[in-house]
């Protein structure tokens, strides 16, 4: 239905008109809808040209397009033609079109646009596919997320660009979540090497059997600190869990631990207002309790991740 969104009737507005019109006429019809004698006369007339089938499907009752019918100035369709080719020949922007074709930038701007290429076609995303593993434990995904120190808030959060921490360096959140409870533990270290990421997995893996989960499996990407380090192959291998690694250039693979940090930069790094990164480090326990114990869970059903560690079998309510 085409209606303009300022329209005084909408299309059974304007029948009711019609109505009203051949009830009572022109004048009285426009008092009674509370719109003018010139828009009743509009709507009249329109009423009066159209057909049978027209008048059947209200089709003449709506707004006619504002287009002009015929454009003397408009580029002849083969010039029209040449520049749509050029897009998809180069990819390149108006203002570049405009130069191989000896038009001006808007000429050639409102041409592409007429032309349905003025915006490049994306490439076709590949279907989503969503896995859980059936138990806690079953899989763990790793990885880290850089954050820059500040010593004073920035401008990001006070609006002030005149204070800021230049040259406080970078600290690092390194996270494993487990795939099918989601339960998070993160830390904030100073570096991401591989002594840092064998001591972090040291203090995961303890935190995840204190609360009854055994791992069998650990999902990494490719980073040197994980493929690399012997130390970390061998604490995995003293603890008889696999270590699986993402495809190369696939971090969907390992979505979960990505899922994460996203809420975890959203909700607690940037979320808030910290007096410097140090504060905001010591938060990040606090956070994560909350995280863990508290916060609803789309993909679980609005319940919290620590709800699937201590109802496995899934018969409390």
């Amino acid at each position: 239905m085409k209606i303009h969104r300022n329209a005084r009737l909408g299309l059974a507005g304007r029948h009711e008109l019609i109505k009203a019109i051949e009830a009572k006429g022109q004048r009285a019809a426009a008092r009674r809808l509370d719109v003018s004698p010139a828009t009743a006369n509009k709507w009249w007339h329109r009423w009066s040209e159209a057909g049978e089938d027209e008048r059947r499907t209200l089709s003449c009752l709506e707004d006619r397009s504002s287009d002009p019918r015929r454009s003397p100035n408009e580029l002849p369709a083969g010039e029209q033609e040449r520049i749509c080719e050029v897009r998809r020949h180069t990819g390149w922007g108006p203002r570049l079109i405009a130069g191989v074709v000896d038009r001006p930038h808007s000429t050639v701007s409102r041409t592409l646009e007429r032309g349905g290429c003025s915006r490049l076609p994306k490439p076709a995303r590949e279907e989503v596919v969503r896995y859980e593993w059936p138990c806690p434990g079953d899989l763990l995904h790793m990885d880290t997320k850089r954050y820059a120190r500040f010593r004073v808030p920035g401008h990001a959060l006070t609006g002030d660009r005149s204070v800021q921490s230049r040259g406080a360096g970078w600290e690092y959140s390194h996270s494993i979540v487990d795939d099918h409870s989601r339960l998070a533990y993160a830390e904030i270290l100073d570096t991401q090497d591989a002594e840092a990421v064998v001591e972090f997995t040291k203090r995961a893996l303890a935190f995840f059997e204190a609360n009854g989960i055994e791992p069998k499996r650990l999902m990494t990407d490719n980073a040197w600190a994980y493929t690399r380090s012997r130390k970390l192959a061998r604490l995995l291998r003293q603890r008889r869990i696999k270590h699986k690694r993402i495809r190369p250039r696939r971090p969907q693979t390992n979505g979960k631990v990505e899922r994460f940090h996203q809420t975890m930069a959203r909700e607690w790094g940037y979320g808030l207002l910290y007096a410097s990164s140090e504060h905001r480090r010591r938060a990040l326990p606090h956070w994560l309790r909350y995280y863990n114990e508290r916060r609803p869970h789309s993909a679980l059903g609005g319940r919290p991740p620590i709800s699937r560690v201590r109802n496995v079998s899934g018969q409390d309510t």
